[in-house]
């Protein structure tokens, strides 16, 4: 099936929400704090603006609470009395003029009374820096499984480990936009997006409005990664009070400095290990510290927290397994959503120290993770019983057999012994990820889709789940088209505008095709039995025409509800028993050369070898594989965030490097298919999962081409360098 938005967006037809003219539009823009932490004393407008063209915005124009909505609502919609991160938002500005706006922001002087700041999240916070709680802790979280304690005394070997990852841009193509106005009484918002009940709440919240007196509507998304999940909760309010006071519409478009300098990233972490291992290779406890940087607000920390921590031990069994996790504030931009959510920090902290166990033990990496991969029938770390039927090992093998593992080995030994500056070595990666919202979350989100039968016989699919360069709108149509067994040209999506689509929850969590998809699917069978049996075909249109006949004027809506599978029971509190209902899994291997004079590492190969259950569309899914890992080699090697006074310095593509197509060799996809059944068509979650194994990957094939021991990501050449001469 081709691509449903395809030629709109090849040809360029496709409207962002830069494309979208309205009359009367103003634009609109952010004044932010130049320091990271004070008090706000004055406020000084420059004698040489005339303000009086201008619409301001500061704090006391909202009608309800300062509060963005989201796990805790500590973030300021604008700052009042003080600031907690350079870049935080305390006035907005709109004219007509873009031109006038700029140089009007400039004329602003924002005087800030300097407090003691907090930018190292590996350091207990002075007194005086404390601004969360009793301790800058924003959440905690623990594992508990067995005797870890005993199990490490009578270990044969403890092997120990500490690994740092850093912060990432999302670089996703499209800049943050939003555009305001007020229609009918109704505070609306159009924009990028990919949460539009999110949005929805947010606003609800801080302009005291009632349901029906919001709206949002997605515009066309040019990517997300997580960094259109919880920011533009931030930016719609913005749009939304400057578009109050003006009367009128009002448009914020970031440009790219802004957008990297402003919005949320990746958390930096720090993951310890300690792992206890017999003789043989067994593992017989872990025990794992994980600490994450939150930034200045609480935003999504606490829900990647709890996704890492339970990641961490990796898809291994061991009966003895303890975790703790600690997300903590800093004077950093706050750090939020991005592909992966707190496993690849986890994951790739496992998948490194697994082959630093095998380094001590004198094994190969590729035995120890044989020995020890989960099998069904065995446990996670949260005690949650594998009964998938996937076949983990064959998995590896695979991976190993496509990127001749052993062939090179052999090869790559002769290489390194003649060549006077590079070396090259094969590294591999075993993985997992839940796939949908952590424990009981997809209950909570109580998730309702629709199909719609029209009069004309065709179908309309209602979610509010958007397309943002995933296919998401290829994969719905596919899913009911199939279903009902018609045409695709004979299926309509509807716009995701909250006033005319139900909340199918978020699109994040590798949950979309699996979930919402599934959603559909049912959606198709209430439609059908509504029409009084299990049409399909040219059968369902005639009955859909007929009932039409029936009931002139009227709407047939199928609509749907999230049900949980049966048996998936989860406790918040001592996190034990089905973290999600599914996990998808995968090896990954990638081949490098390191250069020795640079210490530059290249991608030579990459085979990704995944089971995500069933594959709806192969062309879409390998996409998905291989952008996923072309973001994971730029985690892994280049793509490092500098920051100064918690503020990203290097805010623009100029020094901030990302993977061109010359970094990257072809990505060799294999798909094995286990069915998961309570997935569409059996489908598990995809997106997330190749954001987790190609910096392990890579990390470990560098550590084998140079017997060096890399624990940090971006292995930058600087870093590298440092590393080879400390060992």
């Amino acid at each position: 099936m081709k691509r449903r938005e395809a030629i709109d967006k090849l040809t360029g037809r496709e409207a962002y929400i830069d494309d979208i003219a309205i009359a009367g539009v103003w634009w609109g823009c952010t004044v932010r704090s130049a320091v990271p932490r004070g008090r706000i004393r004055d406020i000084r407008f420059g004698a040489e603006i005339d303000w009086s063209e201008f619409v301001v915005v500061d704090h006391r124009d909202l009608p309800g609470p300062n509060q963005v909505a989201m796990i805790e609502n500590d973030q300021p919609v604008l700052a009042s009395d003080r600031v907690r991160h350079i870049h935080e938002a305390v006035l907005l500005l709109a004219h007509p003029d873009r031109d006038r706006l700029r140089e009007a922001r400039r004329a602003i002087h924002i005087e800030i009374d300097e407090e003691p700041a907090i930018f190292d999240y590996r350091v207990p916070p002075p007194a005086d820096t404390v601004q969360h709680g009793g301790d800058n802790v924003f959440k905690r979280v623990r594992i508990d499984k067995g005797d870890v304690d005993a199990a490490l005394v009578a270990a044969d070997h403890v092997v120990e480990g500490v690994y740092e990852t850093g912060a990432q841009e999302h670089v996703y193509l499209e800049n943050q936009g939003m555009v305001g106005y007020v229609e009918d009484g109704v505070v609306t918002v159009k924009g990028s997006m990919q949460c539009p009940y999110y949005i929805h709440a947010a606003l609800r919240h801080a302009l005291a409005r009632a349901d029906n007196e919001v709206r949002v509507i997605q515009a066309a998304t040019g990517g997300g990664f997580g960094g259109k999940e919880d920011y533009p909760s931030v930016l719609a309010l913005h749009a939304a009070l400057l578009a109050l006071k003006a009367e009128r519409p009002v448009k914020i478009l970031y440009d790219r400095d802004e957008d990297m300098a402003a919005t949320t990233k990746r958390h930096p972490a720090r993951v310890r290990h300690r792992t206890g291992v017999t003789s043989q290779g067994r593992i017989v406890a872990q025990d794992i510290e994980v600490l994450l940087d939150g930034g200045a607000y609480v935003t999504l920390s606490p829900v990647v927290l709890s996704r890492g921590v339970i990641h961490a031990s990796g898809p291994y069994h061991c009966d003895n397994v303890r975790v703790e996790g600690r997300a903590v504030l800093t004077n950093a931009v706050p750090f939020g959503a991005f592909r992966g959510f707190g496993a690849p920090q986890t994951i790739f902290a496992c998948e490194r120290h697994m082959d630093v166990i095998a380094d001590e033990l004198g094994m190969c990496p590729l035995g120890l993770r044989r020995k020890n991969l989960i099998q069904d029938g065995q446990s996670t770390s949260t005690g949650q019983v594998i009964r998938d039927g996937t076949d983990r090992i064959e998995i590896l093998d695979r991976a190993v057999r496509d990127a001749e593992f052993h062939q090179r080995e052999a090869a790559d030994r002769a290489f390194n012994s003649t060549h006077p500056y590079l070396r090259r070595a094969t590294g591999i990666a075993t993985f997992y990820h839940g796939a949908g919202f952590t424990g009981a979350g997809e209950t909570y989100l109580d998730s309702r889709a629709q199909v719609v039968g029209l009069a004309t016989g065709e179908v309309e699919i209602r979610t509010a789940n958007v397309e943002m360069g995933q296919g998401a709108l290829t994969t719905f149509v596919k899913i009911v088209a199939e279903k009902l067994a018609v045409e695709p040209d004979r299926i309509r999506v509807a716009e995701v505008d909250t006033f005319h689509v139900p909340n199918s929850g978020p699109t994040v969590a590798s949950r979309t095709s699996m979930i919402v998809g599934r959603l559909l699917e049912r959606g198709c069978d209430a439609l059908c039995a509504t029409l009084g049996g299990d049409w399909t075909g040219d059968k369902f249109e005639r009955e859909l025409l007929r009932w039409h006949a029936e009931h002139p004027g009227q709407e047939l809506i199928a609509e749907v509800r999230y049900e949980p599978p049966p048996g998936v029971e989860w406790d918040d509190e001592r996190y034990e028993g089905s973290a999600y209902g599914t996990f998808a899994w995968a090896t990954y291997a990638a081949h490098v050369e390191v250069d020795l004079r640079t210490f530059g590492v290249r991608l030579l190969d990459f085979v990704a070898v995944q089971d995500v259950g069933t594959v709806l569309d192969e062309v879409l899914a390998a996409g998905q594989v291989q952008g996923g890992v072309v973001q994971g080699v730029g985690w892994a090697l280049m793509e490092e965030c500098q920051f100064v006074d918690g503020a990203m310095a290097n805010h623009n593509l100029t020094n901030y490097s990302i993977p061109s197509s010359d970094d990257v060799p072809p990505v060799r996809v294999v798909f094995y298919e286990t069915p998961y059944a309570h997935g569409a068509q059996g489908a598990k979650g995809i997106g997330e999962l190749p954001m987790d194994g190609a910096a392990p990957a890579i990390v470990n094939a560098v550590a084998r081409a140079t017997g060096a021991r890399p624990a940090v990501v971006p292995l930058t050449p600087e870093v590298l360098m440092r590393v080879m001469g400390s060992a």
